[in-house]
Order: C-alpha cells, then structure tokens, then sequence
C-alpha cells in the first residue's frame, strides 16, 4: 500500500479543519439583533457601557452578547483590555465577549460616555449617534446580537477580545455593504417602545465574517484555532463533531486521528486545555441544546444522537452540566 504523500496529508488536515468549523458555525444561534446608526466627525471617541451594563439594556436574558460594527464609510481605532485594532471602510470589528471598549478616530479626543450620545433604552426609533467636530467623516452600522452558543465561551480562546475582518473585493464585500444598508432602511418601528430590525440579515452577515476570520487566522499555540490546525487534534475533532452519537472512546479516536492514545491526548490537551473524552461531552451537550432548541424531538429520542443509551443517563449528565433537566431547559423561553 502507498501513502499519498505530503500533499495528501495536508489536503487531509484541510477537510477536517473545515468540517469542524463548519460544524461548529452551523450551530451558533444568534438572535434579538438591536442596531445602532453612528456618523462620527474628526475628532471623536467615545467609551462603551460596562460589558454587564449593555448586556443587562440589550438582552437581560441572554448567556452572552456579540457586538458587531460595520464601517460604512472612513475609519477608527477600536480598542478591548489591551487589545487595540484599526478597521477601515468595508471591515467589521467584532466584539465577540461584548467587552466593554472605546472608538475613535485619527485625531486625537476626549472619550465621551457613549450614553452622553444616545437617550436611554427602550428606543421607538433606530438609535442614532451624530458626534464629532466637523472634520472627516466615519459612518458606522452597530449590531448587537445574543448568543449561547459556546464557540463565544472565553475560555476556549476560540477568539480575541476584538477583531477586525476586512471582506475580500467581490461578492462577499459587496454583499455586506449591502446587508448594512438594507439593515438601515428596513428598521422601523413597531410599537411605542419597541424597534424591529430584519434579524436573518445579521446573522449571515456575522456567520459568514465569523467564517471568513476563523479561516484566515494567525496561527497561535493554544485554543480552538490552535486545534483547528493541529494535523493530530484536527481529525479527532472532526471524528466527534460529525458523530457525536457514536460510542467514542479514546482509543477510537487515537485511530481517527491516526495515532496513539497517548499523543492525542497530551496533543488535545495542549490545545485546548481539556482531555479529548471531556470535550466530547461538551460538544455533544451543545447538539443536544440545538435539538432541544429547534426540533419537536422528545428527549428519549435526542439521547441516542448525543452517545447516551437511554433518557435517564442522558438527562443526569444534561442536569450535571446545566442544572436543570433537559425537559425543563427547553421549555424556559
């Protein structure tokens, strides 16, 4: 038997790396989409509300908020903890942790509070902050968007604090120009004290940057992006995301990875800080949240999919991680 080579290996990696993050990024909920429309004037710069400040106004209910911003027109600085980026016309700067962060542009400002700007919550018209001091102009599309999907779980380190995509020329960028434009004119008010704002839209235009950053990447040592590209971690990763039912052990998946038991081990460990039988079972507690979320299927059904072998052992590991029973999870709004 002959083996294909180097180039066969590397096309290999390749397939697993995106299976699992396309399995990953089919699974991300997203939802309760909050716009905010923001022209800015040399020289400007604002401050953000305290992450669990703009979480309690926006989605009190929600596990965790995403805050996105397309720059529709100029440029500014965005920065996170110790993080700071550049974004220019046609990026999106994401804030995938909702950290509390400061904006602004070329010259230098006084940091404004961003609620100086804006009157308080609830809006009966899309929010809309005019600030500045009459220079160059920068344009930007804000959204916010609630998730629990644990890709945002800071601890996987599947992201940084704030990045910036910069679309490639053609259709993609053309269409997320499109996308924060059609936003724009499609909010509108509902009710006194509610804005409705078309929700599809912003969830392909974060899929598909989420998508176009986790491909393009720098590398680094450790986290999900650093498993992702692990020619070991990888296939194993793949393994469980594409049959979470299976009765994986670590011996299965030492040979789905082509190796042993013990280099995967110290390998997955590496990466993501946790044994590969240990993510297996936070993987398939995030399918069983998306079954239990979008589908009628009855628990009994849903256990065989997510590798238990009945309704009772499904639910006391569910209820170990959640601190509820399944049932009771899904039926809370």
């Amino acid at each position: 038997m002959t083996s294909g080579g180097p180039h066969h290996d590397r096309e290999a990696a390749a397939a697993d790396r995106s299976t699992a993050l396309a399995d990953a990024l089919a699974r991300v909920k997203l939802s309760g989409a909050i716009f905010l429309h923001s022209e800015y004037t040399e020289a400007w710069a604002y401050e953000s509300l305290a992450s669990q400040d703009l979480a309690a106004v926006l989605a009190p209910d929600a596990a965790q908020i995403v805050i996105f911003h397309v720059v529709v027109s100029g440029s500014c600085w965005i920065e996170a903890g110790s993080h700071m980026v550049w974004a220019h016309e046609g990026d999106v700067i994401v804030l995938p942790y909702n950290d509390q962060h400061r904006m602004g542009g070329h010259e230098t400002a006084e940091i404004v509070p961003v609620m100086q700007l804006i009157d308080p919550p609830p809006w009966n018209a899309l929010p809309h902050i005019v600030h500045g001091l009459g220079g160059a102009r920068s344009e930007l599309v804000c959204g916010f968007l609630a998730c629990d999907d644990r890709l945002f779980d800071r601890g996987l380190g599947v992201f940084p604090p704030v990045f910036v995509v910069t679309p490639p020329e053609g259709p993609i960028r053309s269409w997320v120009k499109a996308s924060s434009d059609l936003v724009l004119q499609q909010t509108s008010q509902v009710a006194d004290d509610r804005i409705a704002a078309p929700t599809d839209i912003p969830q392909l235009l974060l899929r598909e940057v989420l998508k176009l950053h986790l491909a393009n990447a720098p590398a680094t040592d450790t986290g999900w992006l650093a498993a992702l590209r692990d020619p070991v971690v990888a296939p194993a990763l793949a393994a469980m995301h594409r049959d979470p039912g299976r009765k994986w052990t670590l011996a299965d998946l030492a040979r789905a990875a082509t190796t042993s038991s013990s280099v995967l081990d110290e390998r997955f460990r590496a990466a993501l800080g946790l044994a590969p039988i240990r993510y297996l079972t936070g993987w398939r507690m995030h399918v069983a949240e998306d079954l239990l979320r979008t589908t009628t299927l009855p628990v009994a059904a849903i256990a065989p999919r997510v590798g238990y072998e009945s309704e009772e052992a499904f639910s006391r590991a569910f209820k170990r991680d959640h601190g509820t029973a399944p049932s009771v999870w899904r039926a809370v709004p």
